[in-house]
């Protein structure tokens, strides 16, 4: 988890915003040497200066002119290219800028939570992959974190080639999806990585498209309450007290030969923080927003667990959003779904984690959008699996799929429908792929039913055909609904024989532990 700036950091930052007070043609840094293109599509390019100035920008043969606004900003829209380079990109207006070894080729932004923002150098075989990361045609470009309510113009950041050097800190699903499809594709690989640990969705969404939706109305009353009433001075005044009586203690308990007491946590500011909404959308996402890319790949949902049927229509409505204020359609959105974690439990139970993913899957409704289901991958004790490469090559089977037209098999076996006979409930499943299989043991594993009383237990399963299970249990004679891997961490063993999980399931819609949870 990357720590906020610090004051120091903020000014530094300031110094890249453009001041309309200098006679300079000026570029945001998602403009700078080694940058990639998206190929085969017009992509634009803006920038500052004085108003009223013309600014004359090129590259590769063709040239393109705005006029800088009232407000200093300009924009133009460069034709398509085809994927190659390296190209210069020359900007002439008040004064002139070159940007050197552009790219043009395959742009995708990472984005999310902790699992999106873990890097290179802290997932499986660190080592091995910083050895192997001499990849010069792929570039990275990594958004500080930044908390903002005002939709910032520019970041501290610039691109650079991909090495053994510079991986190394750089979002690990990140680049190993942008790796795979540099290997398939064999064009320039762009990724913009903007993850901030621990955020939460609403704060990737401008303040007043949430602010406008009724369904959040609960969300943004006990923020707004929070903005009026919270005082950060005064906050850390009582913290220093708090640490001033520690210290004292500590002490004494060292000079007793007694263990001393746990330090008191700093308190963090929540109104600069990762989750108030808008903070991310402000600081982290709109400086880049326009930039032309293919897509995004996300990986949050952990920190809105507690909400997860609210979940249900935030995060539907930050794609849709996005989709919106970047001007480029519906551009693809593919995402990964939770990974199995915390303490299995030996009976069927509640769980807030499994409504999660509900949300996640029911999100499918939306046009180019995936899922790649990880309930095989995580680790109960550590809410951040190693395991990134698997992760990172769901996604990318996504995306070859459905963007480059490979015949790949991608997503994850689904829920389609079930018929209830004679005691048992048959389960058909689409998306199949190849055909429903197991790993590690014959049997399905993961399944409970339950009748009238809405009680469920531990089911048995059969495979019958290449998208059926039949599911049943002697304790439930009338079955009426069954589920799979409903829990946070599921004991589950259902694929299709290229090991992409089935995707976690009910037939019900029984109220969940979180419908009623607003804020």
């Amino acid at each position: 988890m990357r720590r906020l700036y610090t004051f120091v950091g903020l000014c530094l930052l300031s110094l890249a915003i453009p001041s309309m007070s200098r006679a300079d043609v000026e570029l945001p840094n998602v403009f700078t040497d080694h940058m990639v293109l998206q190929r085969n599509q017009e992509n634009p390019v803006w920038g500052w200066d004085e108003p009223g100035t013309e600014v004359q920008v090129s590259i590769a043969g063709q040239s393109h002119s705005a006029k800088a606004g009232k407000d200093g900003r300009w924009e133009v829209k460069l034709d398509a290219l085809s994927a190659g380079g390296p190209h210069t990109l020359k900007v002439a207006g008040s004064s002139e800028e070159e940007i050197k070894d552009v790219l043009v080729g395959e742009v995708w932004v990472c984005s999310g939570q902790s699992n999106m923002a873990w890097n290179v150098g802290s997932a499986n075989d660190p080592d091995l992959e910083q050895l192997t990361a001499n990849y010069p045609q792929i570039r990275l470009l990594s958004v500080p974190n930044r908390a903002s309510q005002e939709s910032e113009k520019n970041f501290d950041g610039s691109w650079v080639v991909c090495s053994p050097d510079t991986v190394k800190d750089f979002s690990a699903v990140g680049y190993f999806f942008g790796r795979q499809l540099h290997q398939t594709l064999d064009v320039p690989i762009g990724l913009i990585d903007n993850a901030w640990g621990g955020s939460a969705a609403e704060a990737w969404i401008r303040r007043d498209v949430i602010e406008k939706d009724e369904r959040f109305s609960d969300l943004l009353a006990q923020w707004k309450q929070t903005e009026e009433n919270y005082d950060h001075e005064a906050t850390m005044a009582r913290f220093q007290e708090s640490l001033n009586k520690w210290e004292e203690a500590a002490k004494k308990a060292k000079a007793d030969g007694k263990s001393p007491p746990s330090r008191p946590r700093s308190p963090r500011d929540p109104l600069a923080g990762n989750h108030r909404p808008g903070n991310l959308y402000g600081g982290c996402l709109h400086p880049i927003v326009g930039y032309g890319i293919k897509g995004a790949i996300w990986y949050q949902g952990e920190s809105n667990a507690g909400r997860a049927y609210q979940y249900r229509d935030l995060f539907p409505l930050m794609i849709e959003h996005w989709r919106n204020v970047w001007n480029q359609g519906d551009f693809s959105f593919y995402w990964v779904s939770l990974a199995d974690y915390r303490r299995e439990t030996e009976s069927p139970t509640d769980s807030s984690w499994a409504e999660l993913r509900e949300a996640q899957t029911m999100t499918l409704a939306l046009p180019n959008t995936g899922e790649a289901i990880i309930t095989d991958l995580g680790e109960a004790d550590d809410i951040h699996p190693r395991n990134k490469q698997d992760v990172a090559k769901r996604l990318a089977r996504l995306a070859l799929k459905h963007d480059y037209d490979y015949d790949i098999v991608a997503g994850s076996p689904r829920y389609e429908s079930h018929e209830i006979n004679d005691g048992k409930v048959t389960v058909t499943f689409t998306n199949v792929g190849t055909q429903l299989d197991t790993f590690d043991v014959r049997e399905p594993i993961g399944f409970t039913i339950a009748g009238e009383d809405r009680v469920f237990v531990p089911a048995e399963a059969k495979v019958v055909s290449g998208n059926k299970i039949e599911v049943w249990s002697s304790n439930v004679q009338k079955p009426v609904a069954v589920r799979y891997a409903w829990a946070d961490n599921p004991v589950c063993n259902v694929q299709n024989t290229l090991g992409q999980p089935l995707t976690p399931f009910r037939t019900d819609d029984w109220e969940g532990i979180t419908a009623q949870v607003k804020k």
